[in-house]
């Protein structure tokens, strides 16, 4: 699914004024206009009166021009559909009124997806979810290497909002191509590796200690499905991992009964080193002699003493 990487995108390089120039002069153009208008119109000068009107008339062309940028925002603009470049410009500036300016937000955005249901290496349902931080990086493609041209509202409203008219409309065309193509990035890699445990290759990462690991190629897939978006993740990470409700209770034992076997295989562990211990300390200081049958005896009060659950109950031989 991955694109080549070609950027389309250029900086516009038509001619731009001063905005707050072209505010001045266009004020006066218009007011003027006015004046002279009705001026002429009462001395019944009709060749200068129609100047006025034209002069009017094309100040109301050149307030279509007036561009406005915040920090970390862009125009792709156009000149009869034709791209002439993006205007990343911080400022008040006055372009060609003919070109049709369309509004980009170029700051970071987060995605903090809900957590969705996928199954896991060994077939086991899991509930996942991710956090995403992305932004735009090529205009171009995001204008126009995806339908982002108009965006179908809520059905029930009728709404739609079209490109260059409502900024927050426009993010949010991106932000359903982004939720929709990260769930399937998080489908792909989550099927790639087991919950917890790995039958086949006891060594192989997992979902649950795999870390950067898993992340990493989280962000790489999502790289290669929203490069074609002009879209750069700057960040990508598993925020949420469990099991699905309907086996949650079975997995939680098979974690309790795995936790329990190996917290006796080290106390059986210990308790052989102790028993050793003990039999080498005896012979070494000849407290005592021991055949092998009281050797055996021994190591089995030692055993159910240091391996028993509850407190032993020791029974004192008195002689009787």
């Amino acid at each position: 699914m991955a694109t080549k990487d070609v950027k389309n995108e250029y900086a516009f390089e038509g001619t731009t004024l001063n905005g707050f120039l072209m505010l001045f002069v266009n004020l006066l153009l218009t007011f003027g206009s006015i004046g002279i208008g009705i001026w002429m119109g009462i001395e019944e000068v009709y060749s200068v009166l129609v100047m006025a009107i034209v002069l009017f008339i094309v100040s109301l062309f050149i307030w279509g021009g007036f561009l406005e940028l915040e920090p970390n925002e862009a125009r792709v603009l156009l000149f009869f559909g034709k791209y002439k470049g993006t205007f990343t410009r911080t400022g008040f500036y006055w372009v060609n009124p003919f070109i049709t300016a369309k509004k980009l937000s170029l700051r970071a955005r987060n995605l903090d997806a809900e957590p969705i249901k996928v199954n896991d290496k060994t077939g086991n349902p899991v509930m996942i979810g991710l956090m995403l931080v992305w932004k735009l990086k090529d205009t171009y493609k995001a204008m126009f290497e995806i339908d982002s041209q108009t965006i179908a509202g809520d059905p029930a409203k009728n709404g739609q909002v079209v490109v260059g008219s409502n900024v927050a409309g426009v993010m949010q065309a991106f932000e359903n191509f982004v939720k929709i193509q990260s769930d399937a990035a998080l489908r792909e890699v989550a099927g790639k590796y087991a919950y917890d445990d790995d039958d086949d290759d006891k060594n192989a990462i997992t979902l649950r200690d795999g870390g950067s690991e898993i992340n990493q190629q989280l962000e790489q897939k999502l790289d290669e499905r929203l490069s074609m978006a002009g879209i750069e993740v700057v960040e990508a990470r598993i925020n949420y991992l469990a099991y699905a409700p309907e086996i949650a209770a079975v997995m939680l034992r098979r974690q309790q009964a795995s936790a329990i076997i190996s917290a006796r295989e080290k106390i059986v562990e210990g308790a052989v080193s102790m028993v050793k211990m003990a039999l080498d300390k005896l012979a070494a200081d000849s407290v005592v002699t021991l055949d092998d049958e009281k050797k055996a005896a021994m190591v089995s009060n030692l055993m159910v003493v240091l391996c028993g659950d509850d407190s032993a109950q020791p029974v004192v031989n008195a002689g009787i």
